[in-house]
């Protein structure tokens, strides 16, 4: 059957939390109780003193209180020898007890010595014939190119070997639901390959001891539990771990899920790639019991080991070509990079490949120094500059089903379900976007059909009861983003801040370098007055806009200019170049500071739109001291008398290039005795913590306080400022002799 349409595939279905957590806190690794084709004896060491045993161990084995009054005098000496060393090379030890030969198998547990006893008698076995050939089985495995040539192969050569009906590789997804990738089964046998399994059919508790237990057979699974006696440890009252046992008695829940799959018998090894638990192989009899042999049995884990080796590189091989290729335009894009680096954006959109090519993707984004370049197919422009900083913020930059992420982001499902991001720099970024695939998914039965019953000890959960092939058709998703495509794209990012940070340094050299072009070397020597300037830049190698000038006039007074680009960095002290020469031939035609920065902004608004600057001029006559101060958007510049101190706020007018045309106006003191003014930038008063007035008023206090003349005033200010280094921070006093 087909269900509705779904949003997202479906992993554990919707049930009640107490049946979810009684689920999680059932005593699978301390059932109580083991399986009944063999016995178990719990003894200490080295006595060998039986602690604990299974129900059926005076059937099987006979009745003692240690071991050896269950072994003859040979096989107890093999097994203490045994002990002494790796229980791995150990086990099994085929042993004789009342006539009948078992294979024994000892671990630890509890600080007891756990010895599991299983008959050799009524076990099937490969034979020896099978085992000779088992080099030329591990050669074809390791020969098999592809996941599905290796899953296939080890599906027929474990079905071979142990003889079981079915038997199934099934790989986890991320959310834990399986897929069965690879199958051998007898020819009458309906097919599974291809049916996915929810999560909830293996529960997290027992996908833990699948990671640390490699193989579980139930030769059948309507079995009666053999209980132990005592029940609990009697030196620490609790009950035995059975985790690592192979006779453990398994969930009656897992009993019933196979008896509603017609399962009689059942066995299953762990696939562990890197020490997560990859998948099984799931082997399944419907004829009747089947016990596998202890020596089989461990060939086949065996053959699991072998293969779990072999996965991280089989599936790197089958991806080889696709990382190859991402590796190629990888290379491809940062030449273009290195080739264009003053152009990143260009380099990434318009050439061969563009950043879109890097990645199997719709459609890509690219946002570079705040400015946002889209390709292909993609999301608004809003809703690129909204939904990547939001993914980014998850800690999880790249999802194949965004809307569950970003709910938000269902309406953008068509082009971006899948959406992997990457940062570049401080606010900008990279990212690609998939749209909507899509798919019918076919599970192994309806997976919402699991539901809870009512037991005495409260709800707990039980299997579905179906398991035909039911499809349901998912929506909102996309391809995965494999981990080689997000290392792509995170490298990619790496190169392009890198070159960034190369840019920025080499614009500031330049910019530094223009400057110290801009700024005198030596202060003319004018009769009459007495200059003084300092220029500090900042610390945070960030060049700003801050330029002086002082420029004498064809009449004899000289005009004494501080003025403060908007921005920083190379674009920055270039303009400032281009306003400090423009501004220098409008004063030099001696027509007044307030005619020579009303020509100065009409320069600005024709040739340089867009461009922010202030500037204040001082024009001085030594002779009478008289003085003409013009502001254009500047801090005011400071008068200081005998009588006080003051800031000068008239003739001030808007910033230049706010506005095309300006009439900026003209305030005019005088320069008596020891008066001194004083001209600086914002990086002199400016701080985040303090206000503005409260800055002017500590500049207004320090000025009060200085001693005469233009060079103590400059030191006297910047001791009480001490202005942070974030920003240049540019002063120039004048006064007469």
């Amino acid at each position: 059957m087909t269900s509705p349409p779904s949003s997202a595939p479906t992993g554990v279905p919707a049930l009640g939390d107490e049946a979810l957590q009684r689920c999680a806190d059932e005593p699978i690794a301390v059932p109580g109780a083991i399986q009944p084709h063999g016995a178990l004896l719990a003894v200490t060491e080295p006595e060998l003193a039986v602690v604990v045993a299974s129900a059926n161990a005076a059937e099987l084995l006979g009745e003692g209180d240690d071991l050896s009054a269950v072994l003859g005098d040979a096989d107890l000496t093999r097994l203490r020898a045994g002990l002494a060393g790796d229980l791995a090379e150990l086990n099994p030890l085929r042993v004789t007890v009342r006539g009948a030969e078992f294979d024994l198998v000892v671990s630890r547990a509890d600080g007891l010595l756990l010895t599991e006893w299983e008959p050799v008698e009524g076990a099937e076995e490969a034979g020896a014939a099978w085992h000779r050939r088992l080099p030329a089985v591990l050669q074809r495995l390791s020969a098999t190119t592809g996941l599905a040539g290796l899953a296939d192969t080890l599906a027929r050569d474990v079905r071979t070997l142990t003889g079981f009906d079915r038997v199934m590789v099934y790989r986890f997804d991320p959310e834990w639901n399986g897929e069965v990738v690879a199958e051998a089964r007898r020819a009458d046998l309906a097919p599974f390959l291809g049916l996915r399994y929810p999560a909830s059919d293996i529960p997290a508790q027992a996908r833990a001891l699948y990671t640390t237990n490699w193989l579980r057979l139930i030769p059948d699974a309507t079995y009666r539990p053999v209980p132990l006696r005592p029940a609990t440890d009697p030196r620490t009252g609790r009950p035995l771990d059975l985790s690592g046992a192979a006779l453990r008695s398994v969930s009656p829940v897992h009993l019933e899920y196979l008896a509603n799959m017609g399962v009689i018998s059942s066995m299953s090894v762990s696939l562990i790639d890197r020490g997560r638990l990859w998948g099984l192989i799931a082997c399944h009899h419907y004829a009747g019991p089947h016990r596998p042999s202890v020596a089989d049995r461990t060939a086949a884990e065996f053959l699991g080991r072998t293969a779990s080796l072999l996965l991280h590189t089989t599936v790197e091989a089958g991806e080889r070509d696709d990382v190859v290729g991402v590796a190629e335009r990888q290379a491809a894009l940062v030449a273009a990079l290195g080739r264009t680096p003053r152009a990143p954006a260009q380099a990434l959109t318009e050439g061969s490949p563009t950043v879109l090519d890097l990645l199997p993707a719709g459609g890509a984004a690219l946002r570079l120094d705040g400015r946002l370049h889209l390709i292909g197919t993609t999301p608004p422009a809003d809703r690129v500059a909204a939904l990547v900083p939001a993914l980014l913020a998850t800690g999880a930059p790249a999802t194949d089903a965004l809307a569950q992420v970003l709910p938000g982001a269902a309406d953008v499902a068509a082009t971006a379900s899948g959406l992997l991001a990457v940062e570049v720099g401080a606010g900008d970024f990279l990212a690609w976007f998939r749209p909507e695939t899509v798919r019918e998914v076919t599970w192994g039965g309806d997976p919402h059909t699991s539901k809870t019953v009512d037991t005495g000890a409260g709800p707990r959960l039980s299997p579905r009861r179906s398991f035909a092939a039911w499809s349901e058709t998912v929506r909102g998703t996309a391809p995965p983003w494999r981990p080689h495509e997000i290392a792509a794209a995170r490298a990619l990012a790496g190169h392009l801040t890198e070159s960034a940070l190369q840019r920025a340094g080499e614009d500031n050299r330049l910019a530094a370098a223009l400057q110290r072009t801009l700024l005198l070397e030596q202060l003319p020597e004018v009769p009459g007055l007495e200059l003084a300037a300092r220029y500090r830049p900042s610390t945070a190698d960030v060049v700003g806009g801050d330029w002086y000038d002082l420029v004498p006039l064809p009449s004899g007074r000289i005009s004494i200019v501080l003025g403060d680009v908007a921005g920083h960095g190379l674009a920055a002290a270039a303009i400032t170049a281009q306003l400090r020469h423009a501004l220098r031939a409008h004063l030099l035609r001696d027509r007044g500071p307030a005619a020579a920065l009303q020509a100065l902004n009409e320069v600005i608004a024709a040739l340089l739109p867009g461009e922010l600057a202030t500037a204040v001029i001082a024009e001085v006559d030594p002779e009478t001291g008289d003085v003409a101060v013009t502001n254009a958007g500047h801090l005011p510049a400071l008068h200081v008398t005998a009588a006080g101190v003051s800031l000068l706020r008239e003739g001030r007018g808007p910033a230049l290039g706010l506005l095309d045309t300006v009439d900026y106006p003209e305030a005019r003191t005088r320069l008596v005795d020891a008066d001194r003014l004083l001209l600086y930038s914002d990086g002199l008063v400016e701080r985040r913590d303090v206000p503005l007035p409260d800055r002017l008023d500590t500049l207004r206090a320090a000025a009060g306080t200085a001693e005469a003349g233009p060079e103590a005033l400059l030191d006297a200010v910047l001791a009480a400022l001490d202005p942070p280094d974030a920003d240049d921070v540019t002063l120039v006093g004048l006064g007469r002799t």
